[in-house]
């Protein structure tokens, strides 16, 4: 199984491929998932900004397309003082594939800088167990 440190790396790596070029902000995510595969992705603008798409929900659509649906841990890779965590939109993403205590670490180029659960990001959260029968 990877480790945090590789998910840390998976996410250092992805985020220098980012598509940045109006807000210069680059971020990439890492997802491991129970069978130990690891998906990245990184942010990508248009011209039409602020229409893009964010690192998580990149790497959600490549775990989907690599055959997994189930998030056990996500590193978040940003840059700057502060804390880059998922925006509202990529915490519902994330809440759809992720139980409440799965952990989401949000890292710098230190290193992991503060480690959260979807739970603490997103209270009383509307998901999938809310629709079913």
């Amino acid at each position: 199984m990877p480790s945090l440190d590789s998910l840390f790396e998976a996410a250092k790596a992805i985020q220098a491929k980012a598509y940045a070029p109006y807000s210069r902000f680059k971020v990439g995510a890492a997802i491991l998932t129970p069978n130990g595969g690891v998906f990245t992705g990184c942010n990508v603008e248009n011209a039409a900004y602020p229409v893009g798409t964010c690192a998580e929900a990149g790497a959600i659509s490549a775990m989907l397309a690599g055959g997994e649906n189930r998030i056990e841990v996500i590193v978040v890779m940003g840059e700057g003082e502060h804390l880059v965590t998922p925006c509202g939109g990529c915490r519902q993403r994330i809440r759809e594939f992720a139980a409440p205590e799965t952990p989401i670490h949000v890292a710098g180029p230190e290193g992991i800088r503060k480690s959260f659960t979807l739970e603490d990001l997103l209270p009383f959260s509307f998901g999938p167990d809310n629709l079913s029968a």
